[in-house]
């Protein structure tokens, strides 16, 4: 899919004098000043353990800001349906999607709505939109990580990372892959799983209050395999991992083992994956630990400039290269 993206896509829409253009492949783009994201969601079933497709598509697209140190402001929504679409099931939608904006403080503030044919669609499609401006407290937060180490980019963007950065995970991954794929196949495991999808907005203003962060990203699809990837190579680093500090539960593990996937390489939609300098790192994860969202939070590694990969240091004391996952393991998760 990047091969496509870069060969097919990007590199016929060039946006040459943006500040954080479409090349740089981050969660959202920033032009005069404003971040803008937009997103699709397909997942199958549109309710699962822990959420559905409405909450999803809002929290999705308020992470995308987020992370890259903006605070969310409007969105816009998309919805298609399949002709013959419960109107129960629509309703339920929507009031998800009116408390998940509640909580985030944001609204959807314009839209389009579309029917297709019964044979032309399966279900639901809803696209979401969202637009940010650049959080009061991130020029405080980047005042305080250069005051350590200089030179980085004026917003929390994945090519951020330096030698000696510590890498962050704001709680359990692999929940909601594995939630979606249970409720769809039927699976049941000896612990009930459910999907974290929740807005982190609220849990990005305050570490920024704090200082230090350098970059953030939303390990969505690929999962945190994915997400430390895309940022060691856009950096020109290396990054090693600690296994052991990974938090994931024993039911995601369990599942995993018994579907014969990466617990690493599955998507999640309420955590996120943080880079802060080392003097800071501490501060920053008590700050997440004091939040909702971020109280299962761990250190997990540290970049590396002298090492080419994203290295994962097993609980056996072993080393092996945590690569980005071929193909999607669990697809129709987002």
């Amino acid at each position: 899919m990047e091969k496509l993206l870069r060969d097919v896509i990007i590199s016929n829409l060039s946006t040459d004098g943006i500040e954080v253009p479409l090349s740089y492949m981050d969660d959202s783009s920033v032009v005069d000043g404003i971040a803008f994201t937009t997103d699709s969601y397909t997942v199958r079933p549109y309710f699962f353990p822990g959420g559905d497709i409405g909450r999803l598509a809002v929290s999705g697209t308020v992470n995308d800001l987020s992370v890259i140190g903006a605070v969310p402001v409007a969105l816009s929504s998309g919805i298609i349906l399949q002709e013959g679409f419960e109107l129960e099931d629509l309703k339920r939608i929507i009031k998800s999607m009116k408390e998940t904006l509640d909580y985030s403080g944001t609204k959807i503030i314009t839209g389009d709505f579309k029917v297709m044919e019964h044979d032309k669609l399966d279900g639901i499609i809803i696209n979401t939109s969202g637009i940010g401006r650049r959080s009061p407290y991130l020029d405080h937060n980047l005042e305080v990580a250069n005051s350590y180490s200089l030179h980085r980019e004026r917003w929390l963007l994945d090519r951020n990372l330096r030698d000696g950065d510590v890498i962050l995970v704001t709680g359990y991954i692999g929940d909601h892959g594995i939630s979606v794929l249970s409720s769809r196949e039927g699976i049941s495991f000896e612990t009930d799983v459910k999907s974290d999808v929740q807005p982190l907005n609220r849990m990005f203003e305050e570490i920024l209050k704090v200082g230090g962060v350098v970059a953030a990203k939303d390990p969505t699809r690929g999962g945190l395999s994915n997400a430390l990837n895309e940022m060691a190579e856009k950096s020109g680093v290396g990054i090693l991992v600690e296994e052991d500090k990974i938090p994931v539960r024993e039911g995601v593990r369990s599942a995993c083992e018994m579907l014969g996937i990466d617990p690493y390489e599955i998507g999640n939609e309420g955590k996120a994956v943080i880079a802060v300098v080392p003097e800071m790192a501490e501060d920053i994860l008590k700050a997440l630990k004091g939040t909702r969202e971020g109280k299962d939070a761990e250190i997990i590694g540290v970049v590396k400039k002298d090492l080419e990969y994203v290295v994962l240091e097993t609980k056996v004391g072993g080393r092996r290269i945590m690569e980005r996952p071929i193909g999607d393991p669990v697809p129709r998760i987002c």
